[in-house]
């Protein structure tokens, strides 16, 4: 079988500040920027991965989606527990400066964990983790 990763979604409710996070932090580029009903889809990815990206969303755009859902989706994503990804790269050091001087909410300072990965974590403006870990 051949599987890759094509797309995966985090949320967002603020489009602009997800847009200069993802875009003008990670340095990721945008691939599509779809607007509906006053809502926005903001596709993005590393340049050198075109067929890797990240669709930040509207939380709870779903028409399926309760009331109750919605408030609980909107609770998560205030602590912090809705939405995550890990991402990699083989200057761990250099992307946590380059972060944490931009402002991003530092959550673990780049660490050696007990089970044999160095990495590092940050919140994006939604409140998503962002796990960072060190390859290569």
């Amino acid at each position: 079988m051949d599987i890759t990763i094509h797309y995966t979604f985090l949320p967002q409710n603020d489009p602009d500040a997800a847009m200069a996070f993802y875009r003008d932090i990670l340095g990721f580029e945008v691939r599509n920027d779809v607007g509906y009903e006053g809502m926005r889809w903001i596709t993005v990815g590393p340049e050198k991965q075109p067929g890797t990206s990240i669709v930040l969303h509207p939380p709870a755009a779903d028409p399926g989606v309760t009331d109750d859902e919605r408030r609980t989706i909107a609770e998560m994503m205030a602590k912090g527990t809705y939405g995550a990804i890990t991402l990699a790269t083989s200057d761990l050091d250099g992307v946590f400066a380059q972060l944490e001087s931009s402002g991003a909410e530092v959550v673990q300072e780049p660490t050696k964990q007990p089970y044999g990965v160095r990495d590092c974590a940050f919140r994006d403006p939604a409140g998503n983790l962002i796990r960072i870990n060190e390859v290569g």
